[in-house]
């Protein structure tokens, strides 16, 4: 059953390991643009966290915790605050557009999918946690 969608909902098999390491990749490329940008390792520690405050949304109620971190943990706003930084000629937006695209690639990488507004654990990359 390689492959075919689980029940939950979550991707399986190695479709469910293509994007952990795509999510790798894109951890990887956006930290050496970081580093080719010559820009402060430390703005990265300082930052690198920062999208998982969207777990606050989840004191409100599943629905909006899912919907407040999905919107964070997508590659979308921060690709379109890079493409603005990147016309502005704006380098601390483009140092944390990639800080951005480096966390959300590492949490694939990891594991950590777009959550279900069903519970917490409950991801397109199948349940977190116990």
């Amino acid at each position: 059953m390689s492959g075919e969608p689980a029940a939950t909902g979550a991707v399986t098999g190695g479709p469910r390991w293509i994007l952990r390491f795509e999510g790798a990749a894109l951890a990887i490329g956006a930290a050496f643009f970081f580093w080719r940008g010559g820009n402060s390792w430390l703005l990265f520690a300082l930052l690198f966290f920062a999208p998982d405050l969207s777990f606050l949304a989840y004191l409100l109620s599943p629905r909006v915790g899912a919907a407040v971190y999905n919107l964070v943990h997508t590659t979308l706003a921060p690709l379109a605050l890079l493409g603005c930084a990147i016309l502005t000629a704006n380098p601390l937006g483009q140092s944390i557009a990639l800080i951005w695209l480096a966390h959300v690639g590492a949490d694939r990488a990891l594991g950590y999918g777009l959550k279900y507004a069903t519970a917490f654990g409950d991801t397109h990359l199948g349940h977190i946690g116990r």
